[in-house]
C-alpha cells in the first residue's frame, strides 16, 4: 500500500509540473517578431529556462528600455553549443524572436548572435511545439 502510495505521489507531482509548465502559444505570438540588439544586464542560467536581459535604446528617442528573453532549460542550450560562458553582462547581442502576448518587454528568443565574436546560437524555442 505504501508503494502504490509513493507512486501516485510522484505521478501527481509530474502531472502538476507538465500543468504548470507553459505552452509556447499561451504566451507568445509567433506574428510578433522581434529583432533587437542590446547590452546583456542579467542572466539568468537556471531551470526550466534560461532568462536574459538586455538594455534596447530606441534610434528616434533614446530611451532605453530592459527586454527579457526565454530560451530553453540550460542541458538543451549546451547540447546545441551554449556554454555558461558563452554570453556575458555587457556583452552586445542582437536577438531574434517572438514577442509575448502581454505586450510587454518581453519575448521568447529564436537565435542570438553574439556580437563580439559574430557567433549565432540558436535559442532553443519551443515555437511550433504545444
Amino acid at each position: 500500500m505504501k508503494k502504490l502510495l509513493g507512486l501516485c505521489a510522484v505521478l501527481g507531482l509530474m502531472a502538476a509540473q507538465v500543468w504548470a509548465h507553459h505552452s509556447f502559444a499561451a504566451e507568445y505570438d509567433s506574428n510578433q517578431v522581434v529583432k533587437l540588439t542590446g547590452a546583456v544586464t542579467k542572466i539568468d542560467w537556471s531551470n526550466p529556462h534560461v532568462y536574459f536581459f538586455i538594455d534596447v535604446k530606441d534610434a528616434s528617442t533614446g530611451k532605453v528600455t530592459n527586454w527579457a528573453f526565454e530560451m530553453a532549460a540550460p542541458a538543451v542550450l549546451q547540447r546545441t553549443g551554449w556554454k555558461r560562458s558563452s554570453m556575458s553582462i555587457g556583452d552586445l547581442v542582437t536577438v531574434e524572436g517572438t514577442k509575448a502576448k502581454s505586450g510587454g518587454f518581453h519575448g521568447n528568443a529564436r537565435n542570438v548572435t553574439l556580437t563580439n565574436t559574430g557567433v549565432k546560437l540558436g535559442a532553443g524555442s519551443s515555437e511550433g511545439v504545444n
